[in-house]
């Protein structure tokens, strides 16, 4: 197994497990991470809260157990509101960060309204707030040993090219490199990739139908049941040129986690493999980069 090959994690969302209200039928946490082990994945993400146990300590053996590392995870805060502080709520996911030996925080600009489909419009004196509490967050959890990341993403105040040139200007905290979310948002990962190189230090893998992602963008359907319709595919059957982003990270020493996340909403328990089978062709897919970088 080549070095990137070791890196290669799971996310519970490529498995429909979604912090969103009524996002579709959710498997446990031990099938998913039986599965993880099952298809040889090294660490996975922590999933949204209630996926795996609330107690730091918990939290750590309940990984350790299936003999999984833990990355990090996804934590949706409120960065804009200059009444809300997120640094309290972001103490408290830190605690199980460093109880699991986890290394990266991956922050959203939550909107503050469930789901992903809309978002308010951000004035200037909000991407003040947002982007100062950027910086201080980074520095909370780099007081605790953890990297912390912004992720653009759908549906969040962090969402298309203007919000990331934003963030790029604004602050110094690392990007989430999220292939689908940034090109669902109008922007081009590889450009990112290529341009920004030493700003990405964590990366989530997705493959995307791009008919469906600029229906998405045209207003046309909402995000939700554009992933509900299929837009994330296994990595190599969309038309995201994961190969350059992947070489182009290499090639520059970037050393951190590519995470496997298929966005994925299940009407019931698949009968048959279900996502299983779609996380299999993108370990395939991603291994098969790795070793053509050898």
């Amino acid at each position: 197994m080549t070095e990137l090959a070791a890196r290669i994690a799971g996310a519970p969302i490529s498995w429909g497990v979604c912090e969103v209200p009524d996002w579709g039928w959710q498997y446990d946490a031990v099938t998913v991470l039986a599965e993880m082990r099952a298809v040889g994945l090294a660490a996975t993400e922590f999933g949204p809260d209630g996926f795996l146990p609330d107690k730091p300590e918990e939290k750590a053996k309940t990984l350790a157990d299936v003999g999984l590392r833990a990355v990090g995870g996804f934590v949706p805060v409120v960065l804009h509101d200059p009444s809300h502080d997120p640094a309290p709520e972001v103490a408290a996911a830190l605690e199980g960060f460093v109880a699991a030996g986890a290394g990266t925080l991956v922050l959203a600009a939550a909107t503050g309204q469930d789901g992903y489909d809309d978002r308010p419009v951000l004035d200037s004196p909000g991407w003040e707030v947002l982007l100062a509490n950027l910086d201080r967050l980074s520095s909370l959890a780099g007081s605790r040993g953890v990297l912390a990341t912004i992720h653009p993403h759908v549906g969040t105040m962090v969402e298309n090219a203007d919000d990331v040139e934003h963030v790029l200007n604004g602050s110094s905290i690392g990007l989430t490199l999220d292939t689908g979310h940034l090109l669902i948002g109008g922007v081009d990962p590889v450009a990112l990739a290529v341009e920004h190189t030493s700003r990405i230090r964590h990366t989530h893998l997705k493959d995307v139908d791009a008919a469906w992602a600029a229906r998405v963008q045209a207003g046309e359907v909402s995000y939700t049941d554009a992933v509900r319709a299929g837009m994330y595919r296994p990595l190599g059957a969309g038309d995201i040129d994961i190969t350059t982003i992947v070489s182009t990270l290499e090639k520059s020493g970037y050393d951190g986690w590519y995470v496997l996340e298929q966005d994925t909403i299940l009407r019931a328990r698949p009968v048959d493999d279900g996502p299983l089978a779609d996380v299999r062709a993108s370990i395939a897919h991603l291994r098969s980069i790795a070793a053509g970088l050898e």
